[in-house]
């Protein structure tokens, strides 16, 4: 049975809460999304907080629906592979970065906006500016854990980036790489075109670059790559299972010893080529662990493969 592993799943549910409590609360006149939805820093209702409980709100059904999908399609395997706590980390710091982005991206809309008003205004006299509008400037509010879950999206396909995905409404698979580029490509052509549409595109691709540049730190430094967590539990436990099963067919077979010959010296080579074959599943799942399964060689794959039918 599938098990939705455990950060994902309090995500999902914490998400969830959070949009039936913004449902509840708006019929009683209090809008959550004004109180912990991004707001521009000059705005006044603005509080650091905000770029956490950002995260967790969405404007209507199919705002949640969709990011909670992707999360749940994608999280599921990133968190299984990383572990709970470097994907929680990861999360958490793409939706901080996803807010960041954006509010870069406003600053420099603000001031675009003020500058053709008045072209003699710089940067130091904005500030003033936007003291005097910060009442106005609360209409500009960001919700919704679709940066996060893009970056998310991105890990998978940097992660697995041959694995293939059928994705409506293609009739035929997708490489993860492709998908991803494809992506990225969509959202920067519709933060250039499309600024008015009320989706935030520049937080979109944010937490897509914090997300690349996360991965790539972490692949240059290992050491600093939460090496305790439960990636490794997984591939230890194939490793255990496997080893399981081997004594279990040994011990379930009384005629194995008579099959190969019975003798000490054919038991000591017996155990030879069987610590041997060991150490070489041993690597492959260190390896797989490391750089994932496309960095395995067709012999290597064969072998995997061969050793789990046994």
């Amino acid at each position: 049975m599938f098990r939705i592993p455990t950060i994902t799943k309090n995500l999902l549910i914490i998400n969830f809460i959070a949009f039936l409590a913004t449902v509840v609360l708006q019929m009683r006149g209090i809008d959550l999304a004004e109180i912990g939805g991004l707001h521009f820093f000059m705005a006044e209702n603005f509080h650091f907080y905000q770029l956490v409980t950002y995260l967790f709100l969405h404007a209507n059904f199919m705002h949640i629906l969709s990011n909670m999908f992707g999360l749940w399609m994608f999280g599921c395997v990133i968190e299984n592979v990383w572990g709970p706590k470097k994907f929680l980390f990861y999360y958490i710091c793409c939706g901080i970065g996803a807010g960041l982005c954006q509010e870069l991206a406003q600053f420099v809309s603000f001031y675009f906006t003020i500058h053709d008003q008045d072209p003699s205004i710089g940067v130091a006299e904005l500030f003033v500016v936007g003291q005097q509008l910060s009442h106005q400037l609360n209409a500009w509010t960001t919700i919704g854990a679709s940066g996060a879950v893009y970056a998310v999206i991105l890990a998978f396909g940097m992660s697995f980036p041959n694995e293939r995905l059928f994705i409506i409404p293609f009739p035929f698979p997708i490489k993860a790489k492709w998908f991803v580029l494809g992506y990225v490509a969509i959202e920067f052509y519709s933060s250039i075109t499309s600024a008015g549409d009320g989706v935030a595109h520049t937080a979109h691709l944010g937490g897509m670059l914090f997300g690349f540049l996360m991965i790539r730190y972490w692949n240059r430094h290992p050491d600093a790559n939460f090496n305790r967590s439960r990636g490794r539990e997984f591939f230890e436990g194939l490793k255990r299972n496997f080893e399981q099963r081997q004594q279990q067919k040994d011990t379930s077979n009384p005629h194995m010893h008579a099959e190969r010959g019975g003798s000490k010296q054919d038991d000591m080579e017996y155990n030879a080529r069987k610590r041997q074959n060991q150490e070489e599943i041993d690597a492959i799942l260190d390896k797989i662990r490391k750089s994932g399964y496309d960095s395995l060689t067709k012999e290597e794959k064969q072998k995997l493969f061969e050793a789990s039918k046994q």
